[in-house]
């Protein structure tokens, strides 16, 4: 019983943690973009889900991919 609610304190843990860096990126990704973009480019401003998405589009298209190789 004890082991089964470690698990759930981990997992709820990791979920806060990743929220939590979904927060300190997606607000100044949106701050940035909305005080440059729209004066420099004329495009409009985005809002928080936006900005979350544009982390989460870049992060997937400029990861680098891990190699394992053995030695």
């Amino acid at each position: 019983m004890e082991e089964s609610i470690k698990i759930i304190g981990v997992i709820v843990l990791g979920l806060v943690i990743v929220v939590i860096l979904a927060l300190i990126m997606a607000f100044p990704t949106m701050w940035l973009w909305n005080w440059l973009i729209p004066d420099i480019f004329g495009l409009v401003k985005i809002d928080f889900w936006q900005a979350l998405g544009i982390n989460l589009l870049t992060g997937l298209l400029f990861r680098q991919s891990i190699k394992f190789e053995n030695d």
